[in-house]
């Protein structure tokens, strides 16, 4: 007899810094009403206060109940070990991961990104990820900052074009681009 596969629900949430996506994240795991799975990617840094206090509010925000994992480099590795249907896996933040992963070469890069795609097609129960929108602004003077822009931006589209919903969360406000938006063909 052969096992149904349940095909994973796959959800991006984007948007500058301080605009709400994380909560809005939350907001949609704790809907789902599956078995939350929180993976942070941030990795922490003690003589950093600020960085604390910030970690510190996201972690006062999270229902007990939430299983925490603290991934800031392997989060391919760490996806590939979820199993279950009656999951909602969500990632906090892309952006942080890949600042993480930043002085990868252009093909390493190339690698973990197909990797992490390729894992999120498998991936049964409900997948959130939230990223950041670094691209609005002026072109950073600095190589380090234009290729973290690109590569999260490339990230965000490639996410963008095979996920089920991608919503955009600006000044306190969310727009579910999947119903306002058209896609653009993927290159």
């Amino acid at each position: 007899m052969n096992s149904l596969i349940i095909p994973s629900e796959l959800i991006v949430v984007t948007g500058p810094a301080r605009s709400g996506k994380s909560e809005w994240a939350e907001t949609l795991a704790i809907q789902s009403e599956k078995q939350v799975i929180y993976i942070a990617t941030s990795q922490r840094d003690p003589s950093d206060q600020e960085w604390q206090i910030r970690i510190q509010k996201h972690q006062e925000r999270r229902p007990m109940s939430w299983e925490i994992l603290e991934v800031p480099i392997n989060l391919t590795a760490t996806l590939e070990k979820i199993s279950g249907q009656n999951t909602c896996i969500l990632v906090d933040s892309l952006g942080t991961w890949l600042a993480n992963l930043l002085e990868q070469d252009e093909i390493t890069w190339e690698n973990t990104q197909d990797q992490l795609l390729k894992i999120l097609d498998k991936l049964p129960g409900m997948i959130i990820l939230v990223a950041e929108e670094t691209g609005w602004g002026v072109v950073p003077a600095y190589v380090m900052g234009r290729t973290f822009r690109d590569r999260l931006g490339a990230l965000v589209r490639h996410l963008g074009a095979i996920a089920n919903s991608v919503y955009l969360v600006t000044g306190g406000y969310v727009l579910n681009l999947t119903q306002l938006g058209s896609p653009l063909e993927s290159k």
